[in-house]
């Protein structure tokens, strides 16, 4: 995220939005939302290229792909302001990329409230350099399969950019407020939610150079997968409303990144996904991310080398389709 920004409420006219704190002396900041409540405090390795960089150093990261926080994406607000907001951002991350091309990528984000605003400034960051996009795994509580946004699937198709999708908006948020559920449960099940609309809407079959990659190891879809497969054999009715095949011949069809945080689950996905199809993430630089940088990867005699050459490396350069 950028290190400073004017108070979007006092620039838009209306309230929603999160606007920073500095803590003196800390290298923190507080974000707030723009009604007084504490949302996250985040330090310096958050928005200090040169920070990162250290820490990047200090773990064996040659190159990093950077995102926006999903806090910051204000689906909810006008579309012109979150185009507004989206450039800001976008501008920053191009910035950071041009600085340090040996070291990050950036992912862009989008107005999605409004597809025209959205294929707009994806057309501008394509032709700007960068390669793809982060979106949330609904968009508001409109989920992935809306018809609403194939014009951006289109888009992307067109322009060779790639697709993130990072959960946010969390389904039964409010009602699972304890033991910070919203994260541990809430998180897992939105990447569940995305990746069954976008195979059950057609998503894959409409769009079919279409590169989707989904984060936290494509969170309780693969544990479930057998559940959701069966459900789609014995109650076709209200499962294959879209004449779409069996949800695991599409294995193979998209990515997923590999923050699982335990050796037997990255296992398990590996089978579940296929050898070519992680790339490795880390949620860098949030407690819940691994801020070690795979060391359970590196570590681990059962993965093969073929394997961790793959998983942090060959195989985000697919997703990105750079070709070498």
């Amino acid at each position: 995220m950028p290190e400073s920004w004017q108070r979007l409420d006092k620039k838009y006219g209306y309230k929603g939005f999160i606007y920073l704190e500095d803590e003196p002396a800390t290298n923190t900041k507080r974000m707030m939302r723009d009604d007084g409540v504490f949302f996250r405090r985040v330090s310096q390795n958050c928005w200090d290229p040169k920070v990162i960089l250290e820490d990047m150093d200090n773990h064996g990261v040659d190159m990093m792909l950077l995102c926006t926080i999903p806090v910051l994406f204000n689906y909810w607000a006008k579309a012109e302001d979150t185009l507004d907001w989206c450039m800001f951002l976008n501008d920053h991350l191009l910035q950071v990329q041009n600085t340090y091309p040996e070291r990050f990528i950036g992912l862009g984000t989008l107005p999605m409230q409004d597809m025209g605003l959205s294929v707009m400034e994806l057309e501008r960051i394509a032709q700007l350099g960068l390669p793809g996009v982060e979106i949330g795994s609904n968009i508001d509580g409109v989920n992935l399969d809306d018809e609403s946004l194939f014009p951006l699937y289109e888009a992307a198709e067109a322009l060779n950019m790639s697709i993130f999708v990072h959960p946010w908006n969390m389904m039964g948020e409010k009602e699972m407020q304890k033991y910070w559920l919203p994260w541990l449960v809430g998180m897992p099940a939105e990447e569940s939610r995305a990746i069954c609309n976008m195979i059950f809407g057609g998503i894959f079959d409409r769009f079919p150079k279409l590169r989707v990659m989904f984060a936290h190891g494509g969170g309780s879809f693969p544990i479930t997968l057998g559940r959701i497969s069966h459900g789609w054999h014995c109650r076709p009715d209200l499962v294959n409303l879209n004449d779409v095949k069996d949800p695991r011949d599409y294995m193979g069809r998209f990515w997923v990144d590999g923050i699982t945080h335990d050796s037997a689950a990255l296992k398990y996905v590996i089978e579940t996904f296929g050898i070519n199809k992680i790339a490795y993430g880390t949620d860098y630089p949030f407690p819940l991310g691994d801020l070690e940088h795979g060391k359970f990867i590196e570590t681990d005699p059962s993965l093969s080398p073929e394997f961790k050459k793959k998983i942090f490396g060959d195989n985000i350069k697919g997703f990105l389709g750079i070709l070498e």
